[in-house]
C-alpha cells in the first residue's frame, strides 16, 4: 500500500522542515501540524511557542501544503509537566522528553492527526529508522517508502539512525508500538550537515541558522532551579559528606540538585558533587572530585520494561539476556546483562561501573542496530564507594531496599 496522506509533526526546527520537505518533494500528499505544548514566556519575556509556530506556518506557505495548529498545553501540563513535578519532589531526575514522545508526540497527537486527517502516517524529524520503512533520501536519490495496512499485526522494530551521533532512539524508547508502525523518520539516514544544507538550498535559511533547541522539550532552556522554585515547595537542607558523615553546608532544595552534578560549595580546596539525596530528611549527600567511587555503580533495577516490538525470547526462558545500555543521549553504549524480577522489572548488571546513574531517567536497551525499549530507573545497587572491603552485595538485600 502506498503512502498517500502523510502529516508532518512541524516544531518550526530545521530538521521537521525538511522531513516535510522530503515528502513534498517525493510526491505524497503532506499536511503540516504544528503542537502548541507551552504557552508561558520565558525569562525574557519571549513565549518561544509563537515564534516556532510562525516558522512552521512559513514552511508549509514555501512548500505549498497546509497548515494547522493543535493546542495540547492542557494534555502536556497533565501528561507530562504534572509527572515530572512530582518525580522531581519525591527525590529523581525524571526525562520529561521521553514521557513527551510517549505520551503526547505518540499518542495524544498522534491519534488526533489520525481521525481527523484520516493520515496514512506521521512523520517526524526525528534522527531514527524503523525495520518496515524505506529510507526517503539516500546520497539525493528519492526512494519508496511504505507502510503497513492498517489491519496488519506485524510489529515494527526501531532502529538506529545512520547518524549515530544525532540518533535519538533513546528519546523513542518508550514509543507505542500501534504509532511506530505509521511513523516515517525521514532523516534517519541523513546527517545534521546535510539536513541544514537541504534547508539552505530550500530558501529557509533563517531556519536552517537557529540554534538547536535545548532544555526541557517545548519548555526550553531556563534557569533551572529557578524554574523548578515557581511550581515547587522547597526546604532547605544540609550537604553531608559520605566520607567522613560531617555537615559541609546547607541546600535550598533537594529537588533542585541531581547525582553527578557540582553541589557548588563554598570555601573548599576542590568541587564537591552530588552522590544521592534523602528525602526523608532533606540531605544530600556529596563528595570530593568527579570521579570518586561513591559516583560510580554496576548494578541497577527498572519499573516493567516497555518493549518496543518482541520482548527478548532468551530473556523469558532463560531469565537472562546479554544486550547493550545507556540512560543518556549519546552516552557511548555499555554491554550488560539484564536478569528478569517480577511482574515485568529488570536487574540490569553493567560489564563496567558508570557515573551518576540517577533514579527518574530510563535504561534503555539495544541488540545491534535496534532499540529494545527501557524501563526508569526505580532502585540502585551499591557505589564502588559502598563496596569497599566487601566483594558483593546480594541483589536480596537491595530489593528489601525502600524504591528512591
Amino acid at each position: 500500500m502506498s503512502l498517500r496522506h502523510v502529516v508532518v509533526a512541524l516544531s518550526g526546527g530545521v530538521d521537521s522542515s525538511v522531513a516535510a520537505l522530503l515528502l513534498k518533494r517525493k510526491g505524497y500528499q503532506v499536511t503540516g501540524v504544528f503542537m502548541r505544548n507551552w504557552d508561558t514566556v520565558n525569562e525574557l519575556g519571549v513565549c518561544q511557542a509563537d515564534r516556532d509556530c510562525e516558522d512552521a506556518e512559513y514552511v508549509c506557505r514555501r512548500l505549498d501544503i497546509p497548515f494547522h495548529q493543535v493546542n495540547l498545553v492542557k494534555d502536556y501540563w497533565n501528561d507530562v509537566f504534572s509527572e515530572m513535578l512530582k518525580e522531581y519532589q519525591h527525590g529523581w531526575t525524571p526525562n520529561p522528553d521521553i514521557l513527551c514522545n510517549k505520551r503526547i508526540k505518540f499518542r495524544t497527537f498522534f491519534n488526533y492527526v489520525m481521525d481527523k486527517f484520516e493520515a496514512d502516517a506521521l512523520a517526524t524529524g526525528h534522527y531514527a529508522r524503523t525495520s518496515i520503512h524505506g529510507n526517503i533520501c539516500t546520497e539525493n536519490v528519492l526512494s519508496s517508502m511504505n507502510i503497513i495496512p492498517r489491519n496488519n499485526t506485524e510489529n515494527v522494530k526501531l532502529l538506529q539512525a545512520l547518524d549515530s551521533w544525532k540518533d535519538q532512539t533513546f528519546f523513542l524508547s518508550q514509543i507505542p508500538q500501534q504509532a511506530l508502525r505509521r511513523a516515517l523518520f525521514p532523516l534517519g539516514e541523513l546527517t545534521k550537515p546535510v539536513v541544514k544544507q537541504m534547508a539552505q538550498d530550500a530558501g529557509f535559511t533563517h531556519i536552517a541558522k537557529k540554534k538547536e533547541s535545548m532544555g526541557i522539550c517545548f519548555i526550553g532552556t531556563r534557569n533551572f532551579p529557578t524554574f523548578l522554585q515557581e511550581y515547587l515547595e522547597t526546604e532547605p537542607g544540609q550537604f553531608v559528606s559520605v566520607v567522613d558523615g560531617k555537615v559541609l553546608g546547607e541546600h535550598k532544595g533537594a529537588c533542585m540538585y541531581t547525582i553527578g552534578q557540582r553541589a557548588g560549595l563554598g570555601g573548599m580546596k576542590e568541587p564537591w558533587f552530588v552522590v544521592d539525596r534523602d528525602t526523608s530528611t532533606n540531605n544530600i549527600f556529596v563528595c570530593p572530585t568527579t570521579d570518586h567511587p561513591a559516583l560510580y555503580r554496576q548494578l541497577i533495577m527498572t519499573e516493567p520494561v516497555h518493549w518496543i516490538a518482541d520482548p527478548p525470547r532468551d530473556l523469558y526462558v532463560d531469565q537472562m539476556y546479554d544486550c547493550h545500555f545507556r540512560f543518556q543521549h549519546q552516552m557511548p553504549l555499555v554491554k550488560c546483562t539484564l536478569t528478569l524480577s517480577g511482574n515485568n522489572q529488570v536487574w540490569v548488571s553493567l560489564a563496567e561501573p558508570i557515573r551518576a546513574l540517577t533514579p527518574g531517567q530510563y535504561a534503555v536497551f539495544y541488540k545491534g542496530d535496534e532499540c529494545l525499549g527501557g524501563g526508569k530507573i526505580i532502585k540502585l545497587g551499591p557505589t564502588l564507594f559502598d563496596l569497599r572491603g566487601r566483594r558483593t552485595i546480594r541483589i536480596e538485600e537491595i530489593e528489601k531496599r525502600p524504591e528512591k
